[in-house]
């Protein structure tokens, strides 16, 4: 009998927050202190002025963005001028996993989640990739 997926839906914005919560708890007690005050937010896509001003034209070449200051270039006598952010983008992440079909949703959602925390500390993209390349 083959499957037909018509009695599929795709993992909803409440799901993608459940499967981010469970990667932030999964992360090393270290990491996860340091993150601290990081909000996860889960959108579809970014918005049209966040692609605008990071020149994307495709909205689904942005899985996810850090926004906000990082921890290394607050202010340490006061708060951060603005709350520190991490945006995760469902369709994005949904189309990266059907294009990869190698790695479950669950990994890829930590994987970026990961990454924008990385962000959120103060590391680039360089340094996050040696960071995830030591893991393997």
């Amino acid at each position: 009998m083959s499957q037909t997926w018509t009695d599929q839906t795709a993992p909803s914005l409440d799901d993608f927050a459940r499967l981010a919560e469970e990667a932030f708890a999964a992360l090393p007690d270290l990491f996860r202190q340091a993150a601290g005050d990081v909000v996860i937010r889960i959108d579809d896509f970014a918005d049209e002025e966040t692609l605008r001003d990071l020149e994307i034209e495709d909205p689904f070449e942005l899985t996810g963005l850090y926004s906000g200051v990082h921890i290394g270039e607050r202010d340490s006598m006061g708060p951060a001028p603005e709350p520190s952010r991490v945006f995760l983008y469902r369709r994005p992440i949904l189309d990266e996993w059907c294009e990869r079909g190698d790695v479950g949703l669950a990994e890829i959602i930590a994987h970026v989640l990961i990454h924008e925390i990385g962000h959120h500390l103060g590391l680039d993209d360089d340094q996050i990739h040696a960071i995830e390349d030591d893991d393997d």
